[in-house]
């Protein structure tokens, strides 16, 4: 009876240990397979081919986005402005602004980041995100609520005020750009002294285009300046706004 009592302690004791072994190896394998990168080339691939595929370049559409301007550390807007935006493919986007409150200085901020998109669809290809016009690093994994997301450094290949330096998340799954973020390559203007832009994407009757803009802007002799657009859902073009 002794034996047997002393046994089965030792044998209780060795499964424990088996057991936290496998658990231990189990855990080394998975941060290893995390830390792992994915294939670069074919991240890029993948997005460069559903860019193209996209039938926001082929077809037209018509939104009606929201800014809001605030300056310095204040949380009320000094402004509201409504503009209402329309694409004609391939090449025409051209805006209007339907109502505008506050600070006059707001109004000429969002015409200003208008014109310079819709400047930028003329500009064709010279400003998509592909490895023509940027060099790319893998920074990390991810998650935008359930779905795994590639971060990618993006670095323009020459000065130019449509070109980016910053960030890109690619929806692992679909491979769409879902948030872009960074400065321009080169100032748009005399009178911003720094700009940092965020904008993120979701779909629009079938097309993936972006949603959201956020700018934050240190404008000469005047200080910081942060404006907020977003895109109005209606019945006639619903969006789906990311959280």
């Amino acid at each position: 009876m002794r034996q047997t009592k002393t046994a089965t302690p030792r044998l209780w004791l060795s499964g424990f240990v088996l057991l936290a072994t496998l658990a231990s190896s189990s855990q080394v394998t998975s941060s290893t397979d995390e830390i792992k990168s994915p294939d670069l080339n074919l991240i890029l691939q993948r997005l460069e081919d559903i860019q193209h595929q996209d039938p926001a370049q082929a077809r037209p559409y018509e939104v009606t986005r929201e800014y809001k301007v605030l300056r310095g550390y204040n949380t009320q807007p000094t402004s509201e402005i409504t503009a209402q935006i329309n694409f004609v493919p391939p090449d025409t986007k051209t805006y209007k602004i339907i109502q505008a409150k506050g600070d006059a200085r707001g109004e000429r901020m969002v015409r200003e980041l208008l014109d310079r998109e819709a400047d930028s669809v003329k500009k064709v290809h010279s400003d998509e995100i592909s490895r023509t016009n940027y060099d790319f690093v893998f920074l990390r994994r991810e998650n935008f609520g359930v779905v795994p997301e590639y971060v990618l450094g993006i670095l323009p290949k020459r000065k130019d005020k449509y070109l980016l330096r910053g960030q890109i998340w690619v929806d692992a799954s679909t491979f769409r750009v879902r948030r872009m973020q960074g400065v321009p390559a080169k100032s748009p203007s005399f009178w911003i002294t720094t700009l940092h832009l965020t904008m993120q994407f979701a779909t629009l009757n079938g097309m993936w285009v972006p949603v959201s803009f956020d700018a934050i802007a240190t404008i000469r002799f005047l200080g910081e300046y942060t404006l907020a657009g977003l895109n109005i859902p209606s019945s006639e073009s619903p969006s789906t706004v990311p959280k």
